[in-house]
């Protein structure tokens, strides 16, 4: 650790609070509390601490060194070299909570512009800014639709086919109300079927429907019937969603639904080991007062110009406690405000682009896949960038033959559904070639072969 201050400035600080030495400082610490002898390494310079920093560092495997078809909700996307040379400008990487907008224009107009793009690209009216990633913004759509209801409905319906870190998220912040109920994805249903599915499980109780678009398998499914019936019912309903996609998708606001939410990681944010990400939550206006996180608005000041402030902040750092719709505590601005430079830099052209190589690369890949001997394409829908293989062997014994030649292989669904054992999960971006998704091929081909 480095400490900046010198002995003659330690002693003056010592001297205007009016104590004698640093040990005098901490006399009211019990004795045996006081100084502990710790069992540290010698001191290193700066240099010897970067380098052994730098050798831990080559410890890890990116995506720099390997062929990437691992997704499930955090993709290799090429992100341009704009985003990080505005994000890294000190106004930008320095900047915090705006809580005086007079000093703080920038960061809410990064802001605004970040809710006017997400709101455009779900087809909702009023997005917030924001979330710490997909799974929280989903739980945060659990917490919404409840509150909503002022306590008289307390089911919840999540399909099966919704991401399970995203469903575990949900159960963690909901389980200190013990009246909500939330069923939809229990063990005996088929986490491939169709999120009408999720129909007879429907009532008046029902508080919220949750159903994600691409699933979690990459199906795409209409969700019209499903959105209706649940509106017949008096139900919200939340849709989980992957970004990228909506370049090439209709955009679930189409479909008449209430929350839109997911995962921005796509959106110029690096894979960065887990994070940190960034969690979209776009809604109906209707439903804006019980939005969580926080809100800026564009207004005018006394001159007429134009100008940027918080309008709406349900956070309990702004209100008393129990009015809070959210304890979240940032905004997340930096990733937001990446994903602003993203999408801008794309435009809606550029965002359909990349969405298409996505779509086409992974149908190339799973045409191809399925060619294979003893492997076969369970995605019998329409599907993204991400499709299921049924494997002749165990899926961690054929990634770890794929590691082998350099690539990382998708992701052993066993993990999440004991039902689905030997079948594997692969995504496939516009960062991957067609000689990356020929070279998968012959690797699995030469599995089945050993």
């Amino acid at each position: 650790m480095f400490i900046p201050h010198t002995d003659s400035e330690r002693d003056e600080m010592l001297k205007t609070i009016g104590v004698k030495s640093l040990e005098d400082l901490f006399a009211n610490v019990p004795a045996k509390f006081r100084f502990p002898q710790l069992n540290l390494p010698p001191a290193l310079c700066e240099m010897e601490a970067f380098a052994q920093a730098q050798e831990l560092s080559m410890a890890n495997v990116s995506t720099q060194e390997l062929i990437c078809f691992l997704g499930a909700g955090a993709y290799h996307h090429y992100i341009p070299a704009l985003v990080d040379n505005l994000l890294q400008r000190g106004e930008f990487y320095s900047s915090y909570t705006p809580y005086q907008p007079e000093v703080s224009q920038g960061t809410l107009q990064a802001i605004f512009e970040y809710q006017s793009l997400i709101s455009a690209l779900t087809g909702m009216d009023v997005s917030n800014a924001s979330h710490y990633d997909g799974a929280t913004a989903t739980a945060e759509a659990g917490i919404m639709a409840i509150s909503n209801f002022r306590g008289t409905r307390n089911k919840i319906i999540v399909s099966k086919s919704v991401h399970p870190h995203y469903r575990q998220t949900l159960r963690t912040y909901l389980q200190g109300n013990s009246s909500v109920l939330i069923v939809g994805d229990e063990q005996d249903k088929d986490p491939l079927s169709s999120p009408d599915a999720l129909e007879p499980l429907m009532d008046y109780q029902t508080a919220l429907v949750i159903v994600q678009y691409p699933d979690f398998f990459g199906q795409i499914f209409a969700l019209d019937h499903i959105i209706r019936k649940a509106h017949e019912y008096g139900a919200l309903v939340a849709v989980v969603t992957y970004p990228i996609s909506l370049g090439l998708i209709k955009p679930p606001g189409s479909f008449g639904a209430d929350i839109v939410v997911g995962e921005g990681q796509s959106l110029g944010i690096p894979l960065s080991f887990g994070g940190p990400y960034l969690g979209f939550f776009a809604t109906k206006k209707e439903y804006v007062r019980k939005i969580s996180g926080r809100l800026v608005g564009e207004t005018t000041d006394a001159q007429g110009r134009k100008g940027y402030v918080l309008t709406l902040t349900p956070r309990e750092q702004h209100i008393r406690r129990e009015k809070a719709t959210s304890n979240i505590c940032t905004n997340q601005g930096l990733m937001a405000l990446a994903a602003t430079i993203y999408l801008s830099a794309l435009g809606k052209h550029g965002l359909k682009q990349v969405a298409n190589l996505c779509y086409q690369k992974a149908q190339y890949a799973a045409d191809s896949i399925n060619q294979l001997d003893g492997f076969s394409v369970v995605s019998k829908r329409p599907f993204f960038n991400e499709f299921v293989v049924q494997c002749p062997y165990p899926v961690d014994e054929i990634n770890n033959h794929l590691l082998e030649h350099g690539i990382l292989g998708g992701v052993d669904l066993k993990t999440f559904y004991p039902e689905l054992e030997q079948h594997m999960l692969i995504a496939v971006t516009e960062m991957n070639t067609r000689e990356e998704i020929d070279a998968l091929c012959h690797v699995l081909q030469e599995v089945k072969h050993d």
